[in-house]
């Protein structure tokens, strides 16, 4: 099993995913759409068991791989995790999350509450992928990285299928941007059903590293990370990714914690709806684009919504 995407697998996945990951809300969110000047059209991932996009990426990915005697391993901020967890759960089998000391507490419970084993290794989700990877080859167990294995982003990729049915043609996708799975899913997909549809990525200011490489062409390490957007917050690039994205991404861009922040409390205030910071990094991609995308039909999936009291007490209320 390799990186590449296949649309008629991410196809195939809209019919095999889990129903509780499929058909999420899609809507034209007026308030949000007269506060940023563009046609928001809002895809909201994160009403489901893991509150999150990742169980159709997790689910379709364990549905292509089949029976795993000696069990799974994965490193994870927290979201990965759990839909890994919620897919093995249901087939029965056996999982290992690997997540950095500091992982957010309420992803770590809930992966732990879906039946994952979870260590606890390292300062951030790159030294826990080194974890995971020696786990796997210290135990035989088959390591999942997520940004590297197609069959992730072609479920992720469904998301483009589902919006692809309403009625009125998108002008742009803004997309958060971490390992790049769902980037590469939502782009394959529209390169094949909508190719002048705008692809554009968001990485956080404190972790871009993405954002560099894309700029560079090659994968550009960073030494640390600075934002609170744990679920983008990547360090060391996957190669594969990369590669995938130079034919199915127009754009990558950086937006500050500040930024994601305001468009939490825009989110809620406007749709109802909470989600976490890399969640919100759609929206704060898209009032950095007001001008260039004044008037146009803008896709904006809400990724993720794995927020503590406290972080909600901080960031929201």
């Amino acid at each position: 099993m390799d990186a590449s995407i296949s649309v008629e697998r991410i196809e195939e996945a809209a019919t095999l995913i889990d129903p509780v990951f499929r058909d999420t809300p899609q809507f034209v969110c007026e308030p949000l759409s007269d506060r940023l000047g563009v046609v928001a059209v809002l895809k909201v991932e994160c009403v489901n068991p893991i509150r999150s996009f990742k169980g159709r990426g997790t689910d379709y990915l364990l549905h292509r791989l089949g029976p795993s005697p000696d069990g799974l391993v994965c490193a994870s901020a927290g979201n990965f995790g759990q839909g890994m967890a919620f897919a093995a759960r249901k087939r029965g089998t056996r999982l290992t999350v690997f997540a950095a000391v500091a992982a957010n507490p309420l992803k770590v419970d809930r992966m732990r509450a879906l039946g994952a084993e979870v260590i606890l290794e390292g300062q951030d989700f790159d030294d826990a992928k080194a974890g995971a990877l020696r786990h796997a080859t210290q135990t035989g167990a088959f390591y999942v990285e997520d940004g590297l294995l197609g069959p992730i982003a072609e479920g992720a990729g469904t998301i483009a299928s589902e919006l692809g049915r309403m009625s009125e043609p998108i002008d742009a996708y803004i997309v958060p941007l971490g390992n790049g799975s769902l980037i590469n899913g939502i782009g394959a997909w529209l390169r094949r059903h909508s190719p002048g549809t705008r692809v554009i990525a968001v990485c956080p200011s404190g972790a871009p590293s993405m954002f560099m490489s894309w700029r560079a062409g090659k994968p550009v390490t960073t030494a640390s990370l600075d934002t609170i957007a744990d679920g983008i917050a990547v360090r060391i690039p996957v190669p594969e990714a990369l590669e995938l994205m130079s034919s199915v991404v127009d754009e990558v861009m950086l937006v500050t914690d500040d930024e994601m922040i305001e468009s939490m409390r825009w989110l809620h205030r406007d749709a109802g709806v909470i989600v976490e910071p890399a969640g919100a990094a759609g929206v704060a991609g898209a009032a950095k684009l007001r001008e260039e995308l004044a008037g146009k039909r803008v896709a904006i999936p809400l990724t993720g919504g794995n927020v503590t009291e406290e972080q909600l007490r901080t960031w929201i209320y």
